[in-house]
């Protein structure tokens, strides 16, 4: 054989019966895809295991072939974990390279890994498990971020912070109370990832290249070997079906962008306008040309994540859009960013978890902030409501009047003098100041999901104990 005709086998040695000639360059450059599917080689071993095993059992090979098999592939992962597997790009992916060094290892029992299925649902089948994997490692990840913000939320109880809307002061609110509602927003970004999962755990496998098999295969125990709840029913659904990346995508997408929130807030609390709080040296950079710089950087790229994930969420919704059944080649765009996506999310949410951990908050500044901008008025309202029966939309006209003048005078609510507010409305008495400082204000939001210390403490402890109780996937 010359060189050129073995080089030709080789390009073609797994689907080259049909072709005489190998692919020009700029094909196999724009076909390959073993640089980014190699990640799936866990997946790819733990699928072929349970087909060989299915195969033998199913009487389909016998079972020496699927024992040489099982030795074959535990090599392979073994080379593969030391660095030692010789990937190729000639033979394009992930699934070639292993079932080519599979044959060099055993030989003809190799070529009999096969039978009954086809790239399609092999390919199918390893990425929903790496999905799969995917949102649980999202999920741990966020566990631990909503642990750390479960730490300062106790330790904060009943330090108080100006709330905001419009990025204006609000009401006054307890940092406690603030980091518990990222807990909540978090505990709603793990349900998605669990909702996603629980739809994606069906098996493809056995539904062969869209049509399904004629051997004798039992696709229930595949399943049942992956860890899947059934095997899929429609093979030409198994094979072209995305959706799953799409659901998971967007659950990190919705994700990032509360992640993006909370780096939004830490940069804030961290400048010199806020001075909320501080990020040690272990998550702040310098810069190349002013001394005085201590830059949260961590948190600003965490925040930039949010694009790139959202952008994989929208790459891969424009690649299914107009696909018809079953397979495509274009699905192979499906894989690099929903791998890059996943690598973002937990990068960041590491980088929050520390960033959460390492922040010492300045609560001297914080509670100095919670009184600026007459943030208690509202508590003026409520005890003009409760105390004179006056009815709240008065209330709240009278209320804003004391606050124009107190703001006339440079003076915060709690340090009016009692003949200016009579002056709005005679009836009010000195019993008014007890609800004008920040600190009565905060203990008195005592409703349900209130910021209340109280309320704070309970909402730690009722979240600890969820914690503790939840069992892996």
């Amino acid at each position: 054989m010359s060189k050129s005709d073995k080089d030709n086998g080789e390009k073609n040695q797994m689907w080259g019966g049909r072709f005489a000639e190998g692919p020009a360059a700029v094909m196999e450059a724009i076909n390959v895809s073993i640089d980014v599917d190699r990640r799936l080689w866990r997946e790819d071993i733990e699928g072929s295991r349970a087909h060989a095993a299915m195969l033998a059992r199913q009487g389909i090979i016998s079972p020496a072939d699927a024992e040489a098999i099982a030795r074959g592939l535990d090599r392979i992962a073994q080379e593969i974990e030391s660095g030692a597997f010789p990937f190729s790009r000639k033979l394009e992916d992930i699934h070639l390279n292993i079932e080519a060094r599979l044959k060099e290892l055993i030989g003809e029992p190799a070529a009999r890994l096969h039978a009954a299925r086809s790239r399609n649902d092999q390919v199918a089948t390893d990425f929903r498990l790496w999905v799969r994997r995917a949102c649980d490692d999202a999920a741990a990840g966020l566990k631990a971020l909503q642990a750390a913000l479960l730490d300062k939320a106790e330790t904060h109880a009943a330090t108080v912070m100006p709330g905001y809307t419009h990025l204006q002061t609000a009401q006054p609110v307890t940092f406690g109370h603030h980091c518990l509602a990222y807990v909540e927003m978090f505990a709603r970004d793990r349900g998605r990832f669990a909702d996603a999962r629980r739809r994606l755990n069906e098996c493809p496998l056995g539904a062969a290249a869209l049509a399904g098999t004629s051997f004798p295969i039992d696709r229930d125990a595949t399943a049942g070997a992956l860890g899947f709840d059934r095997p899929m029913a429609n093979s030409l659904d198994a094979v072209s079906a995305r959706d799953f990346a799409l659901e998971a995508l967007s659950a990190a997408a919705i994700c990032a962008g509360h992640l993006s929130r909370l780096a939004e807030e830490i940069v804030l609390w961290t400048s010199p306008h806020f001075g909320f709080a501080k990020l040690s040296d272990a998550f702040s950079t310098g810069s190349s040309i002013m001394p005085q710089k201590k830059n949260p950087d961590a948190a600003e790229l965490a925040r930039a994540k949010t694009g790139r994930v959202t952008g994989a969420l929208v790459s891969l919704l424009t690649v299914m859009k107009a696909l018809p059944l079953a397979y495509s080649k274009d699905m192979q765009e499906d894989k690099a960013v929903t791998f890059q996506a996943f690598d973002d999310l937990a990068l960041a949410l590491a980088a929050l978890a520390g960033m959460v951990a390492d922040m010492t908050m300045d609560e001297a500044r914080m509670r100095a902030a919670a009184g600026w901008g007459f943030s208690t008025a509202t508590d003026l309202a409520d005890w003009l409501v409760r105390t004179l029966d006056m009815p709240f939309r008065e209330a709240h006209h009278v209320a804003g009047r004391i606050v124009a003048l107190a703001e006339r005078k440079g003076l915060t609510l709690d340090r009016l003098a009692l003949e200016d507010m009579r002056a709005v409305e005679p009836r009010i008495t000195e019993a008014v100041y007890s609800v004008l400082s920040v600190d009565a204000s905060v203990a008195s939001r005592t409703s349900y999901g209130g910021t209340a210390p109280d309320n704070v403490r309970a909402q730690v402890a009722r979240w600890r104990d969820r914690l503790s109780q939840e069992k892996a996937p």
